[in-house]
C-alpha cells in the first residue's frame, strides 16, 4: 500500500514508470476532426496518473488527470515531462515551438530546456554507452538516449543510427 501523501514525480526514476497511450474517440467536424487519447502513468508500487487528451487542429491539450496518490503542483508540473512524448508519438503530432513563447509559459520553456550534448565522435560514444547500459540492465535503450538528450524519439534514432555507423554499435541486422 502507498504511504506518500504525494505522488513524488521528481524523486522517481523514469525507467520506473511506463506510459502507456491508446486512442479513445475521434469526432469529424467540417475539415477537421477532434480526437482524444487516454494515457495512463504507472508504477511498481501501485502509484498511477490517468490522463484524458485532446487534439485540435495539431495542438494537444490536457482535459482531465486522475492520480492516486494526489499529485502536487510540482507532479502536475512534472508530468508532461514523463507523458508528452508517448502522447505525441501516439496522436502523430509535434509540440509547437512557438507555444513556448506564449505569455505564461517562460517557466516551462526554461525547465524543459535540452541537456548540452556534445556532437561529433564524443557525442556518438556517449550515446553507445547510454544505449549499452540500458540494454544491459534490461531497459529500452531508445527510451534511455531519448531521456539523457533530451531529444525526441525520431532524432535519437538518428543519433543511435550515428553511433552504429561509427562502429560503436553492433549493427542492427545481419548482413548476407
Amino acid at each position: 500500500m502507498l504511504e506518500a501523501s504525494f505522488l513524488n514525480l521528481p524523486d522517481r526514476h523514469w525507467q520506473d514508470g511506463a506510459v502507456s497511450v491508446w486512442p479513445a474517440w475521434a469526432v469529424r467536424e467540417g475539415g477537421g476532426a477532434t480526437a482524444w487519447y487516454n494515457a495512463r502513468l504507472s508504477f511498481p508500487d501501485g502509484a498511477r496518473v490517468e490522463v484524458l487528451a485532446v487534439v485540435v487542429g495539431g495542438r494537444l491539450s490536457l482535459e482531465d488527470v486522475r492520480a492516486q496518490p494526489p499529485l502536487s503542483l510540482d507532479d502536475l508540473a512534472e508530468l508532461a515531462d514523463w507523458i508528452e512524448g508517448p502522447l505525441y508519438e501516439a496522436c502523430g503530432t509535434v509540440p509547437d515551438p512557438a507555444e513556448d513563447s506564449a505569455p505564461g509559459t517562460r517557466y516551462a520553456a526554461a525547465r524543459r530546456a535540452r541537456p548540452a550534448w556534445p556532437r561529433g565522435t564524443e557525442g556518438r560514444r556517449l550515446v553507445a554507452e547510454e544505449y549499452l547500459t540500458a540494454q544491459r540492465e534490461g531497459y529500452d535503450p531508445v527510451l534511455a538516449v531519448m531521456c539523457a538528450t533530451g531529444h525526441s524519439r525520431r532524432k535519437s534514432l538518428r543519433l543511435i543510427a550515428g553511433a552504429r555507423d561509427a562502429g560503436l554499435l553492433a549493427p542492427r541486422h545481419a548482413r548476407r
